[in-house]
């Protein structure tokens, strides 16, 4: 009886890692909705997956029953999240899994959704189906811990990123760029998991950035662009600026320049007026705006100063350190002063990630 329990466990854990799999595939693609894996099984065989869909529709339940091939009458479903209860865009996807008759459905942790929150349970074991949760719970809470933090606060994840030399330099005078290749695909990657991307307009002005992904077929997925500009001091013959008809760009002013302010908006821009304390924006009323604006996940790519500013007021979720195996001396240009000191005692934990970089650190702090 202990050694079916235990295979029974290990099978659950087997498949919700497939499921959990999935989910990470569309982090941070998923809008307002948590990105949810879903892996159907019948006859110990997975018969179907789905994942939520870009923008948070269709629900991953949704999409694993309609690619199945299968009919998936009497079948276990195995989903990240409490399956939703509710009205909402979508019908709920309980009454989905009991009109496709379904019996087993098996999920990680409950939603914190009020309209949802632990009543799938009920609603489901009142029709029949049998429902297992907790299943991979630890790993699941972490996953979730961006779309908590949003859903609690109503306010933007914020991730920090800066790069430097192994000597504390943030630039070079010799080359654009510190890090190496491996760093730079894994700096857009987390462009690509941002539904926008914050940066001062000295950083505009100085380096003219991009600010868009550039991973192999991934472009389309490059997060909107946002300057912080009080005096409207930045060059308008920028990237991001002649672009700011194709990619969403908003910036942030106070100092009413009206022919500049109407040049901005005829070119695409979005301008949010913020009032000043002590001569600076207020950063809590940053992230309001951008909240109302539907974006959820915000990377800030600023140079020193705007870093610093974040870091005082607590705003990272987290934070990453790209540390290039470069030494500049005196080719170096802007040295962060003990500033691995300062970022360990605004976060509780650090680690080094674990992707590949080559010769390159880089440091995860939350």
């Amino acid at each position: 009886m202990s050694s079916k329990r235990n295979n029974s466990n290990l099978d659950d854990n087997f498949y919700m890692e497939q499921a959990l799999g999935l989910a990470e595939n569309n982090h941070g693609l998923t809008g307002e909705n948590p990105s949810v894996g879903c892996v159907l099984v019948k006859n110990n065989q997975i018969i179907s997956t789905g994942v939520t869909g870009i923008n948070g529709r269709p629900h991953a339940e949704a999409n694993a029953i309609k690619n199945s091939l299968i009919n998936v009458h009497g079948s276990t479903l195995y989903v990240t999240l409490e399956p939703c209860n509710h009205y909402g865009k979508t019908p709920p996807c309980t009454n989905l899994i009991k009109n496709k008759k379904i019996k087993n459905v098996v999920y990680g942790i409950n939603d914190i959704d009020p309209r949802t929150s632990k009543t799938a349970k009920k609603f489901l074991k009142n029709r029949k189906i049998k429902v297992k949760e907790g299943v991979l719970s630890k790993k699941l809470n972490k996953f979730y811990k961006s779309y908590f933090y949003i859903k609690r606060n109503k306010l933007p994840y914020v991730i920090g990123k800066i790069a430097s030399s192994k000597d504390n330099f943030i630039k070079s005078k010799k080359s654009k760029m510190l890090t190496n290749n491996f760093s730079q695909d894994l700096s857009h990657l987390l462009r690509y998991r941002s539904h926008a991307i914050l940066i001062s307009y000295k950083t505009l002005n100085t380096d003219n950035p991009r600010l868009n992904c550039r991973l192999n077929s991934l472009e389309q997925y490059s997060p909107a662009r946002v300057i912080l500009d009080k005096n409207l001091d930045l060059k308008t013959n920028t990237f991001v600026i002649k672009t700011a008809k194709k990619t969403p760009t908003y910036i942030f002013y106070n100092k009413n320049n009206f022919k500049k302010i109407n040049y901005l908006k005829k070119c695409g821009a979005k301008l949010i007026f913020l009032k000043l304390k002590n001569n600076n924006f207020k950063a809590i009323d940053i992230l309001k705006k951008l909240y109302n604006e539907n974006l959820f996940y915000l990377l800030i790519e600023g140079g020193q100063n705007l870093t610093q500013d974040f870091l005082n007021n607590n705003i990272f979720n987290e934070f990453f350190h790209f540390k290039s195996s470069k030494i500049l001396k005196k080719n170096g240009i802007l040295k962060l002063s003990n500033f691995d000191k300062k970022i360990k005692n605004k976060f509780k934990n650090f680690e080094e990630v674990k992707t590949y970089t080559g010769d390159d650190k880089v440091i995860r702090y939350y």
